[in-house]
C-alpha cells in the first residue's frame, strides 16, 4: 500500500475511461451497468455505538498506531497538542458490484479509504486529533441508479456514520469538534447535521462542518441543518461546501442529479442555489486568483509522496454554486467527464483548507473564553 501512496484511486480507471469516447456514446449508462449491484440488498443488522468504542471500528483515531490521518507533506507536521477533535467521514472506496454495501473487513476498500485520509483527513491534523470510522458505505453503483436498493444501502451506511459519531462525542472528551467529510461521506454528514446537531445542545461545539464534495441548497437544505453557511473567513460555527471543476466545465451530471433531488422531508432543490465557499478566501461566490494559493498537493513521478506547492490554482464561483479553478492542473488519471475534478476537491487547496480550519478554530476558541479571562489576559500582555 506505501507505494500506492496518496492519489491512486485505481477502481475509478472506469471512470476514466468513460470520460472518452465510449462515455461520449453511452454516458452514465455505460458506467451504471459496470457498477450497479446485480444482488439483492442484504439486511445486515445496525452496529452499535458500544462497538465504536473498539478501536478496530476505526481507520483513524488519535490512539491507532500508523494514523493514516497523520501524514502530512515536507514542511509540515500534525500537531503534537490537538485543540479540536475532528470527525471526518471518507468517501466511497468501495468499487464492487457483487453487494450493495462494503463489508467493514474488506481490506481493498479500507486501503482505499486509508489514502483518503491520508489526502484528505490530514489537512485538518494541525488543528486537531482526528477520528473517521469504518463504515459499511454504500458501494459506487448505487449513486448511479434509482433503484429502492441504492436508498436502503445509503441508510444502512448512515446508521452506522451516526452511531459511529455517538461514540466519537463520548470518547473524545469537551474540546470543540470540526466535522469534515467528502462525496459520500459529506451526504452522510448533511443527514447527520439535520438529525444530530441542529437543535441540540452539541450544535454549540461544531467549530465548522467542511461538507465538501457534494451539493448543500442554499434554500432547502441549510435551514434545517443548524448552523449557517460560512459568510466569512473568519466565522467559526458554520458550513463550507464546494465542487471543483477545470475549464471548459460540463456540471451537467451534477447539475442534473441535483436538480432531479429533494431534500429529506420532499423539498426539492430543482433551480435553488448552491453553497460555493471559494476556499481559498473562506468565502462564498468569492474570486481569488492562483497567488491566493497556499499550497496544491502534487505526486512525485512514483508516486510514493506528495509535496506542496503554491500559487498554481485558482478558484471562482460560478452564478449556480460550481467552483471553476481555471486551466485543468495536472494531478493524476482520475478527472472525471466533464473536467470534473471532484477526487481532487482537498488536494487542489490542501493548504488553504488547513489554514482555514485554523482560523476558524481560534475564533471558535476567542469566542468561548469568558469576557472577565478575557480581559486578564490582555493585561496580562500589555504587560
Amino acid at each position: 500500500m506505501a507505494r500506492k501512496f496518496l492519489y491512486i484511486f485505481s477502481g475509478l480507471i472506469v471512470l476514466a475511461i468513460a470520460g472518452g469516447f465510449a462515455y461520449a456514446i453511452w454516458g452514465k449508462e455505460l458506467i451504471a451497468l459496470a457498477t450497479v449491484p446485480t444482488a439483492s440488498f442484504e439486511r445486515l443488522p445496525a452496529e452499535s455505538t458500544a462497538h465504536y468504542r473498539e478501536a478496530r471500528m476505526w481507520l483513524a483515531r488519535p490512539d491507532i498506531p500508523g494514523n493514516p490521518a497523520s501524514w502530512t507533506p515536507p514542511g509540515y507536521q500534525p500537531t503534537k497538542k490537538p485543540q479540536a477533535a475532528v470527525f471526518f467521514v471518507h468517501p466511497t472506496s468501495f468499487l464492487e458490484r457483487s453487494r450493495w454495501n462494503a463489508p467493514l473487513d474488506n481490506q481493498e476498500a479500507n486501503d482505499r479509504a486509508a489514502l483518503f485520509l491520508r489526502g484528505q483527513a490530514s489537512a485538518f491534523n494541525e488543528v486537531g486529533a482526528i477520528w473517521a470510522p469504518r463504515y459499511r458505505q454504500a458501494t459506487f453503483g448505487a449513486f448511479l441508479t434509482t433503484q429502492e436498493n441504492a436508498g436502503k444501502a445509503l441508510d444502512l451506511a448512515y446508521h452506522d456514520v451516526a452511531a459511529a459519531f455517538d461514540a466519537f462525542v463520548a470518547q473524545a472528551g469537551d474540546r470543540p469538534i470540526i466535522l469534515a467529510g467528502h462525496s459520500q461521506g459529506s451526504l452522510h454528514l448533511v443527514r447527520l447535521l439535520r438529525e444530530k446537531i441542529a437543535g441540540k445542545p452539541i450544535a454549540k461545539r461544531i467549530v465548522a462542518a467542511y461538507v465538501i464534495g457534494w451539493p448543500v441548497s442554499r434554500t432547502t437544505d441549510v435551514p434545517a441543518l443548524g448552523l449557517p453557511e460560512c459568510r466569512t473567513a473568519e466565522q467559526a460555527g458554520c458550513i463550507l461546501s464546494w465542487q471543483s471543476f477545470a475549464e471548459p466545465a460540463d456540471p451537467s451530471l451534477v447539475l442534473d442529479a441535483y436538480d432531479a433531488s429533494s431534500t429529506i422531508d420532499g423539498k426539492p432543490r430543482r433551480g435553488t442555489p448552491m453553497i460555493c465557499t471559494n476556499p481559498l478566501t473562506g468565502m462564498p461566490d468569492a474570486t481569488a486568483p492562483a497567488t491566493a494559493n497556499l499550497g496544491t498537493l502534487f505526486p512525485s513521478a512514483d508516486l510514493t509522496s506528495a509535496t506542496i506547492e503554491p500559487g498554481r490554482v485558482a478558484a471562482r464561483c460560478d452564478p449556480r454554486g460550481i467552483l471553476l479553478i481555471g486551466n485543468p492542473p495536472s494531478l493524476g488519471g482520475y478527472v472525471l467527464p466533464g473536467n470534473n475534478y471532484h477526487v481532487y476537491d482537498y488536494s487542489l487547496f490542501w493548504a488553504n483548507v488547513r489554514a482555514d480550519a485554523a482560523r476558524r478554530l481560534a475564533t471558535f476558541t476567542a469566542a468561548s473564553v469568558p469576557a472577565g479571562q478575557r480581559r486578564r489576559a490582555v493585561r496580562t500582555s500589555r504587560l
